[in-house]
């Protein structure tokens, strides 16, 4: 490889998030690139669950009122910097696809000019498309499909809302969060960002960039575990603008007056649903508070330098054996390096797995592989290049065991 070990292990003695590595509980002799998928356990959410075991073995039903109760909101608001919201903004409830649901509701119920098209994106993850479908059948809206690459500008006509991803799952690529929401408003529609991949991953600049809907979920970059809860973003300037469809009693403006009707809280809250799960959220917390110490810009840095190393150690091999790197330039990347192999990439990746490098392989013939820089090093980077390129060039990828497609992939 071009790049030694040498030099790898220098950058990590300048690394000024190397300490978070010793906060995961990573196993022994794995390489795991693999967050993008599901994030790594940082080693405080074992003892957090643990206590919120206890708590409900001592204390009962009092609990609720000893903190789980508000922990949607309290979670949203240590979430909220993360992503360039304010307190007050951010609520941690639910899933993506019930929280896109909620906000497709919402925006269309507000509607008066007879749009009743709703956009999502082809090339992007599915269950946004999924959702948007199914809102759209039971409405009588109509759903649309941006195809990948086209000119979102001349797709808008007759929209109400769009659903587009920061962070492409597939690709890595970034879109431009302020120019597309200057976009979508001047042509008269609403958009909802999907800050699955960007979250935890990158600053996100929802202020900033005038955005006034997200959702995004917890267990990726963000360490919260699988299952974790996902989140919602509505600005507060448009929190009070009427029903969201999943009304259920934590969203109602005084859930425990047990109401025959009901009245939708004034704020964030009103995209709460139903009873959530006190075990998930400790888990989730615990990450929180480790996240407040991070220094979102280095975090950015840190995150292409991996993605950089990665790519430059295996340069070489990629072009001799017809492997496609499609990552997106710096500028316009996620945290992520995604290469091409439609013949050998899933029996590629399960041949890593095999050796401790955990992957991502997704049809068709695409090999993702996610940096997370709080709990990996220059030399876990290298390390993995390494094995990648042995792999590749031992042909160890031809053991017919690696062609088996398990059930989860």
């Amino acid at each position: 490889m071009r790049v030694t070990l040498d030099h790898a292990r220098d950058l990590d003695r300048q690394d000024p998030l190397a300490g978070f590595k010793q906060h995961f509980a990573l196993p022994e002799g794995v390489l795991y690139l693999d967050g993008n998928s599901l994030g790594a356990q940082p080693g405080a959410a074992r003892d957090a669950v643990a206590a919120t075991l206890d708590q409900w073995r001592d204390e009962l039903i009092k609990g609720w009122n000893q903190g789980w109760f508000d922990a949607p909101e309290r979670l949203g608001n240590k979430l909220a910097p993360l992503v360039g919201a304010g307190e007050g903004e951010v609520v941690v409830t639910d899933n993506i696809t019930l929280n896109l649901f909620k906000l497709l509701g919402y925006l269309t119920g507000q509607r008066t000019d007879g749009r009743r098209v709703v956009l999502s994106e082809g090339g992007n993850f599915p269950t946004d498309g999924y959702i948007a479908q199914g809102f759209c059948r039971l409405t009588d809206h109509e759903h649309r499909v941006l195809p990948e690459g086209a000119d979102l500008a001349a797709h808008l006509d007759g929209v109400a809302v769009v659903v587009l991803s920061e962070v492409n799952y597939r690709t890595g690529r970034r879109r431009d969060m302020a120019d597309t929401t200057r976009l979508v408003h001047a042509h008269g529609a609403e958009v909802v960002w999907d800050l699955a991949h960007s979250a935890g991953a990158l600053p996100v600049a929802l202020h900033d960039s005038g955005a006034r809907y997200a959702v995004g979920c917890t267990y990726k970059y963000l360490n919260g575990g699988p299952g974790a809860p996902g989140f919602l973003y509505v600005r507060r300037d448009s929190q009070g603008e009427g029903w969201q469809p999943l009304s259920g009693w934590h969203g109602h403006a005084a859930p425990f007056a047990f109401d025959a009707d009901y009245a939708p809280a004034a704020n964030i809250t009103r995209f709460r649903t139903g009873t959530h799960s006190a075990l998930a959220y400790s888990a989730l917390e615990a990450s929180l508070a480790m996240w407040a110490d991070v220094d979102m810009p280095a975090l950015r840095e840190k995150s292409l330098a991996l993605t950089e190393l990665f790519r430059e150690c295996l340069a070489d091999v990629l072009a001799d054996y017809g492997i496609e790197d499609i990552t997106p330039a710096a500028e316009a990347r996620g945290s992520q390096v995604s290469l091409v192999d439609t013949e050998h990439g899933y029996a590629i990746v399960q041949a890593l797995i095999a050796r401790g490098v955990i992957g991502d392989y997704r049809e068709p013939g695409l090999l993702r592989f996610g940096f997370t820089p709080l709990y990996l090093s220059h030399e876990d980077v290298w390390q993995a290049a390494r094995h990648f390129r042995e792999v590749v060039e031992g042909g160890e990828y031809r053991d017919p065991r690696f062609s088996v497609r398990a059930a989860v992939t």
